[in-house]
């Protein structure tokens, strides 16, 4: 019998959304460290694509390369905000919304595992 990856996939989606949240939440709390670079993490599809856990696709354009490597990399000043006075590269409203972004991933993510989970207890109980 085939293992299911579902699980295996929220698992690691729920890895990565943990270290975004460590990344991003040290660079709200270095905001105005003189010259702190802020961090984020390689798309999830990146990380999927490193790891044993191949994903299906019925075109080839469902799915996008990315070029880096990296599992943490440093992110660049946003040429269009304000100029930093300490040199460092946060800019906070930005943090904020991938706060916003990656709680509404976390519970999405959540409520795929949870409703995939009661789809299979049901079969169960009706076999």
């Amino acid at each position: 019998m085939e293992s299911i990856q579902l699980f295996e996939l929220a698992s690691r989606q729920a890895e990565w959304l943990s270290t975004r949240q460590t990344l991003i939440s040290g660079n709200i709390a270095n905001a105005n460290t003189p010259g702190f670079r802020a961090k984020d993490t390689t798309p999830f599809d990146t990380v999927l694509q490193n790891t044993q856990l191949p994903m299906k696709s019925t075109n080839p354009l469902h799915f996008t390369d990315s070029t880096s490597d990296a599992y943490v990399v440093e992110t660049k000043v946003n040429e269009g905000s304000a100029s930093q006075l300490s040199g460092n590269s946060v800019d906070l409203s930005e943090e904020m919304m991938k706060q916003g972004s990656i709680k509404r991933d976390y519970d999405l993510n959540a409520a795929i595992v949870k409703a995939f989970n009661k789809m299979i207890l049901m079969t169960v109980r009706k076999g």
